[in-house]
């Protein structure tokens, strides 16, 4: 289209005569916008049909912001912690994660279908047809444009839908809440939780931990065999549960040739600790890159792997990281045997634990230092 022929069809935008939507077509016209088809769905306003379809999209938002606050209800009040003795499917604690899922994924699917039958069964059918141009945006264009989104508003027809627009904001709503909601978490204060593990005496009443297994039995030398390993955990009430997930240790029982490579190698921290007793060595099974659990152990390698990320630790040279992104060695428990023959910390991990948030040492010598 020329310049001189869109001059002449120029529209007085200050013509009281005008309607909103003449000043749409205006502005459509203006930024090469050509109307191929318009046509709304519902021709006369306030139809059965158009009620029933509202009443549909309705109910599609209430049953997004119905599924919201349940994702809220289940992430705070649904119980969570593992409690240690029970393993069957029928624990309600294993269930909360599907239950989130569950929740969330319906919330959003509902909401999402509200929103696809809204605009394929109320919004007016729209075919345009635009030539591209280059250029910034004028104050008339402006006017324009905003003429152009009220228009919008109008088609969306928020203004004559009450009960749509209700039952939008109750769907939308708690779906805001529920992205929210996991958050709380985080305002939690951990405690000591980042600095001392279950290996702590104080949580002994001052006495040495003992290592356990899962089943709470305790552990001795003669129950792994050299070149085995075990997942151990601090023998005092609730020790293997998430209320001590820090405290999730590994016990090696190295061959001969191993621990006297790895007694050659100790950092001068686990030398004055006396931290290996025998063949054996305790080592976190938290990897320090992102948390996860470590316990691929290849004895011909001597290399502890992370399944996560791929990270390996040299377990006879103080799990220090040697390949993937782990930049922090894994902590050593300092360990010993008591005269009843059962495995015990002499200490709580030197340094520690788990991911290297918040600045900790990376290495043994930096708290040397």
């Amino acid at each position: 289209m020329s310049e001189n022929k869109k001059d002449s069809e120029r529209v007085d935008l200050n013509d009281p005569k005008l309607t909103r939507f003449d000043i749409y077509k205006e502005a459509l016209r203006k930024d090469d916008i050509e109307i191929l088809h318009y046509e709304p769905r519902f021709p006369t306003p306030g139809t059965k049909e158009e009620k029933r379809m509202e009443r549909i999209v309705a109910m599609m938002f209430v049953l997004a912001g119905l599924f919201a606050l349940g994702f809220v209800a289940v992430m705070a009040f649904w119980p969570w912690e593992y409690p240690g003795e029970v393993t069957g499917w029928d624990a309600w604690f294993k269930w909360q994660t599907p239950m989130l899922g569950i929740t969330l994924g319906l919330s959003l699917a509902f909401f999402g279908i509200g929103i696809l039958t809204w605009a394929k069964k109320l919004l007016p059918v729209e075919e345009f047809v635009q030539d591209r141009h280059d250029g910034g945006s004028s104050m008339e264009d402006r006017k324009l444009a905003e003429a152009t989104i009220y228009n919008m508003t109008e088609d969306i027809g928020l203004k004559r839908r009450p009960l749509l627009k209700k039952a939008f904001l109750f769907g939308a709503a708690p779906l805001g809440l529920a992205a929210v909601a996991p958050l709380g978490g985080l305002i939690k204060d951990p405690g000591d939780s980042l600095t001392k593990t279950g290996f702590h005496p104080d949580h002994n009443d001052g006495q040495p931990v003992r290592l356990m297994n899962m089943d709470g039995s305790q552990l001795r030398p003669d129950m792994v065999s050299v070149g085995g390993q075990v997942t151990a955990f601090p023998a005092i009430p609730g020790g293997a549960t998430n209320k001590y997930a820090n405290s999730s240790t590994l016990l090696i029982h190295l061959r001969d040739d191993d621990a006297a490579e790895l007694r050659e190698n100790l950092y001068p921290m686990y030398r004055d600790a006396d931290a290996v007793w025998g063949n054996f060595v305790a080592y976190s099974k938290i990897c320090t890159h992102v948390g996860c659990p470590a316990s691929l152990y290849e004895q011909h390698t001597h290399r502890l792997l992370c399944p996560c990320h791929q990270s390996q630790f040299n377990v006879v040279d103080n799990a220090a990281p040697v390949f993937g992104p782990a930049a922090r060695h894994l902590p050593m428990l300092p360990i010993s045997v008591d005269e009843e023959g059962y495995f015990y910390a002499t200490q709580d991990y030197l340094i520690p634990v788990g991911p290297a948030y918040w600045n900790r040492p990376s290495l043994p010598e930096e708290v040397e230092e």
